[in-house]
């Protein structure tokens, strides 16, 4: 007789001992995997954020450029970044950029630094006012301070115009030429002439100087028997008034015994007079037109005004960044370049041209008409040439504008114009690895486009998309009364 009550405690056993079975080995693969996993996170937590943080923020504010990379990764002497910042004042930005420095080389070391523990600490560097998540960078007896209000830039040069102000990132490039100030121990210098009434360089533009570590004087070639020996470029920044014969004979000397020179000049009033300046140029193989350009091509200009120029951007070894990163130049007011050079010694190039419908306008400033009129000088012309020696390290870039460095101009060109020019003095002074990196724009950047394009935009956004949509609902209208007309039938 089959005792039913025997069997059922047999299985009951069984299928306890299995389920016993099922739950230690369940219970070892979990402390298995939770072994594992904070082995991983072990194994991660030791590794460089480089390589286990992704940068998704829009303006890429961690990532940094091979410029950096390149003065990081040559590094030998040990940096030191002090990071100037009260407990809880901590600015994520900088303390996530900072991590990315110190885990690049272990040469560079960051420490933070208390005002409130450490009170006098800054001083020792620098006499401006010290507020939170600023930066002193040392290495030896060298040392570079970096105000927060630096790195944090508000650009309200084109307020006037927008109503708004721009505001950017400018970390890495304070960083990184700040790295490479206190490791270099001969920096470019770059002589600034003066005496003629020239205009001040713009901001931008001498903080980009600054930035490349580019020493920079003011000098008078008036009270001076030559160029000074460690002079690595003359700057000649728009003059309003001649040059001596004497001045320019120095000049032309600098420049055939290797020298470098770098000329803003732009239209002339009627009451200035600066041929003995433009007999340099001349005298290599350019003649500078008289008048005011202006563009017939509506690709080639911006802010339907004609006189604000969209040249082609040439190649060369000046300019084919710009061109990779497809920028606008923006050439305000300029006057027109012929190069018709046969000189043996020089060779001139062009930089920026106009495109074949340019003209320069003979009565310049005076000019009441942007029409052609008689007299008025064909194009197409340079608005910026190049001329090296081809015996010797002798180099000059004439550029044929007096504002093109403007803050406001610049900021509409999103930065190529000063781009530009200090493209064109790295290529001078033969500073390949001069560092040039835009800071990140924290809001947006100027879209510049010629006027073409912008009527053609108008066009499509206020008649075709609006009448094309138009259309399409009358059709869809016809298309559902007739799918209703087919079913009631």
């Amino acid at each position: 007789m089959i005792n039913i009550k025997n069997i059922l405690n047999k299985n009951k056993q069984a299928f306890t001992s299995k389920t016993a079975k099922i739950g230690s080995y369940n219970f070892l693969i979990t402390i298995i995997v939770l072994l594992i996993l904070i082995g991983v996170n072990v194994l991660f937590s030791a590794l460089p954020s480089t390589l286990t943080q992704f940068d998704i923020s829009a303006a890429q504010l961690y990532s940094l450029t091979s410029s950096t990379k390149v003065v990081v990764n040559n590094l030998e002497k040990d940096i030191t970044i002090y990071w100037i910042v009260q407990s809880g004042q901590e600015d994520s930005v900088i303390e996530k950029l900072l991590d990315v420095y110190d885990d690049m080389s272990e040469h560079i070391t960051v420490v933070k630094k208390n005002p409130d523990v450490y009170p006098t600490f800054a001083q020792q560097y620098t006499e401006d006012y010290v507020s939170n998540n600023s930066l002193i960078v040392e290495s030896g007896d060298k040392s570079r301070f970096i105000s927060y209000d630096d790195i944090y830039e508000v650009d309200s040069s084109s307020y006037y115009m927008t109503g708004s102000a721009s505001a950017n990132f400018d970390g890495e490039s304070e960083i990184t030429t700040a790295i490479d100030y206190v490791v270099s121990e001969d920096l470019p210098k770059v002589y600034v002439l003066t005496g003629h009434g020239e205009a001040e360089l713009s901001t931008t533009f001498t903080d980009s100087l600054e930035k490349a570590n580019i020493e920079t004087e003011e000098f008078s070639l008036l009270n001076v028997d030559e160029i000074p020996e460690d002079a690595d470029m003359i700057l000649i920044n728009s003059p309003t008034s001649d040059l001596s014969s004497e001045e320019v004979t120095m000049l032309k000397d600098y420049l055939d015994n290797e020298g470098h020179i770098l000329v803003m000049s732009g239209p002339t009033q009627e009451d200035t007079d600066l041929s003995n300046l433009q007999g340099i140029i001349e005298s290599l193989g350019v003649s500078i037109n008289d008048g005011v350009v202006v563009e017939g091509n509506r690709d080639y200009y911006a802010f339907a005004q004609p006189y604000i120029l969209l040249p082609e951007i040439e190649s060369s070894d000046i300019t084919d960044a710009l061109i990779n990163e497809k920028s606008n130049v923006i050439v305000p007011i300029a006057s027109g370049l012929t190069i018709n050079s046969t000189s043996s010694v020089y060779s001139v190039t062009s930089l920026l041209t106009t495109s074949a419908d340019a003209f320069s306008k003979i009565a310049g400033y005076s000019l009441e008409t942007y029409d052609k009129e008689d007299g008025d000088i064909d194009g197409p012309f340079s608005l910026a040439v190049s001329v090296s020696s081809d015996s010797s390290d002798g180099k000059l870039i004439w550029v044929a504008s007096d504002v093109m460095l403007d803050d406001g101009y610049n900021s509409y060109s999103s930065g190529a114009n000063v781009d530009f020019i200090m493209n064109s003095i790295s290529w001078m002074i033969g500073e390949e690895e001069t560092i040039s990196i835009r800071s990140k724009s924290l809001d947006y950047n100027y879209l510049t486009i010629s006027e073409t394009a912008a009527k053609r935009i108008k066009v499509v956004m206020i008649f075709i998309l609006p009448i094309g949509y138009l259309l399409y609902g009358i059709e869809e209208v016809f298309r559902r009364r007739k799918e209703g007309a087919a079913i009631e039938a």
